[in-house]
């Protein structure tokens, strides 16, 4: 910017402005803004930085203006000179003017020197930048979970900075899909997941290895999921090398799985196509969480499957030929599962399974001849029907027991009459070893409490009522922790594992506290009232949502006609539902 005066051409200006908005996308406005910054600065370094100078452009006729203002204050609290004006004096010249008015002097147009108007345009050049960097996030910021495409501009260091058109996005190398490599004015299609806002001008970051990126482009290439009518419940990923989705229809017409594969797999295989040959398996997804489990891992087929809901943790029972199908190559089938599932699943043999039978069979066989004076032939037949443990003999239902082929009334009482002996003779021994280890009758008082019980808690040296208050549910129930190889391994508590749940521990523990007097009984009330709130109904599933619409949940009066004709009316199959076992997990959930 060479010598340019406040009385240039106002047209030039204008027209510059114009340009500039439009190379930059960017309101013309904010060009004009930044004119008269840059005017305003010049003035200061010609008239001084301690006067607070003002300049206008119109934008209408381009027409310039410049002002030096100052503001009338009382006599008494003059400061400034060179941006004040005493009240007095204010006077002689305008008579109208109060404390607080602005009194304005207009300049005269002035040439900017070389120094000037490389600082104007400097300061042009920056308002310029980061109103356009203003404008590419806000662009970009609300198209946040969108496909979006460009031209591959460089590649550093295995980070791909993609040329949107009006903006430059980047995806990093842990983003992109291994083994695949762009060069630049490569066209390239990502998933935009985050855009933030730094100095430098807003980031934008791709993804072509993010499950939502498979989502996206499943709903690109099947109208049944971009309409809805099919949804895509959950997707986990290998980038590059194999993928799961599980879908599920809310028409029962269609058909989800072959839906998304399409006329002879086109579909499938142009997501498969756009993500350099990635494999996809299409599962049908299920509301009930071990059917799901057991289509999550195919192609293996499944035995037995073992929920233990808590921990969200399951054991899978398969075929000895089948285990290496199961866990996929290094690892990788059953990791996918696992991840689409949202469940920690466990592998196990047929025959281990068989074995770890056999092994806790003889361990239940060999309790229950001691506990009961009684045969190997008698143990087996307890430990073969079911019974897991002395108490469960000893507090049974007598009926239980006349069941079982052979067993009378007598046999029923004079077994449960030894089971008893047995638990009164082991709680009387637990008892004086507690005594022998410490544990106080204190303790011993707490609700829950048992004799074995304190007999464990006096080995880990827990002995008094301050004691077991100082712990905390993992320290009775055991945890898991990320091991040496980083998968999680269990850290045994007090108890074994499985006998005192969680919100047990963390209740008996609170009581602790309450007669330790470390809190008051109150806490305790406030403590299940939030588990209350955290575990009420859960959202309704669309199956449920569909059958409380249709009068199915709650209390309702519709009668058959009327839920036919609403069913009609909001597509809806009332048989398809009732065999996705709607009707059941609503009645479990009453």
């Amino acid at each position: 910017m060479s010598a340019i005066g406040v009385s240039a051409n106002r047209l030039e200006i204008l027209q510059i402005a114009k340009a500039v908005a439009e190379e930059k996308s960017i309101d013309q406005r904010i060009v004009i803004e930044a004119m008269q910054e840059a005017i305003e600065k010049a003035a200061k370094a010609k008239y001084g930085q301690e006067h607070d100078i003002r300049a206008r452009i119109d934008a209408a006729t381009g027409e310039q203006t410049l002002w030096r203002v100052q503001t009338v204050v009382a006599d008494e609290e003059f400061e400034d000179e060179a941006k004040q004006l005493r009240l007095s004096e204010a006077k002689r010249i305008d008579s109208s003017l109060e404390p607080g008015s602005e009194l304005k002097e207009e300049l005269p147009p002035f040439d900017f020197g070389r120094v000037a108007a490389q600082t104007a345009k400097q300061v042009i050049t920056q308002k310029v930048r980061d109103a356009e960097r203003e404008r590419q996030y806000n662009e970009y910021k609300d198209r946040v979970g969108e496909i979006v495409s460009g031209i591959v501009k460089r590649v550093e260091y295995g980070h791909v900075i993609v040329d949107l058109g009006r903006a430059e996005g980047i995806i990093r190398r842990n983003d992109g899909i291994p083994r695949e490599n762009f060069q630049p004015n490569d066209r390239v299609r990502a998933y935009l997941y985050k855009v933030s806002r730094e100095v430098k001008g807003p980031q934008i970051f791709l993804s072509r290895a993010a499950p939502d990126f498979m989502r996206k482009l499943f709903a690109q290439e099947v109208p049944e999921v971009y309409e809805g009518v099919i949804q895509i419940k959950a997707c986990a990923r290998d980038p590059g090398s194999r993928a799961k989705i599980g879908v599920i229809s809310n028409d029962s017409s269609i058909d989800p799985v072959g839906a998304c594969v399409g006329m002879r797999g086109a579909r499938v295989q142009a997501v498969v196509g756009e993500l350099s040959g990635e494999k996809i398996d299409i599962i049908p997804w299920s509301f009930d969480a071990a059917t799901f489990i057991v289509n999550a891992l195919q192609p293996a087929e499944v035995s037995k499957v073992v929920l233990d809901e808590d921990e969200r943790r399951v054991e899978v029972v398969v075929a000895d030929d089948q285990f290496p199908l199961a866990i996929g190559r290094r690892g990788q089938n059953v990791r996918l599962a696992s991840q689409l599932t949202g469940w920690q699943i466990d592998l196990i043999t047929e025959s281990a399974d068989s074995e770890r039978f056999q092994k806790e069979f003889q361990e239940r066989t060999e309790l229950f001849m001691k506990a009961l004076d009684a045969d190997e032939t008698l143990a087996q037949l307890l430990a073969s029907e079911g019974f897991e443990s002395v108490e469960e003999i000893a507090y049974v239902a007598p009926d239980d027991f006349i069941t079982i082929e052979g067993f009378d009334t007598d046999v029923a009482e004079e077994l449960q009459e030894r089971a008893r002996e047995y638990l009164e003779r082991v709680a009387a021994e637990n008892d004086a070893k507690r005594r022998e280890l410490g544990v106080t009758d204190e303790v011993m008082a707490l609700e829950g409490m048992t004799p074995s019980f304190a007999v464990k808690l006096g080995q880990e040296g827990v002995t008094r009522v301050e004691d077991v208050a100082g712990l905390v549910p993992d320290d009775i129930t055991g945890y898991r922790e990320p091991g040496p190889d980083g998968k999680p391994v269990w850290v045994e508590g007090i108890l074994k594992k499985g006998e005192m749940r969680k919100d047990d521990a963390n209740l008996f523990v609170m009581k602790a506290r309450v007669a330790a007097g470390w809190i008051e009984p109150e806490a305790i009330e406030e403590m299940l009232a939030q588990q209350q709130s955290t575990e009420a109904a859960p959202e309704l599933t669309e199956e449920e949502r569909a059958l409380l619409a249709l009068g199915e949940l709650g209390n309702s009066g519709d009668d058959d006609e009327e839920e036919e004709a609403l069913a009609e009316e909001l597509g809806i199959d009332l048989s398809e539902l009732e065999s996705e076992g709607g009707d059941d997990e609503a009645a479990s959930r009453e």
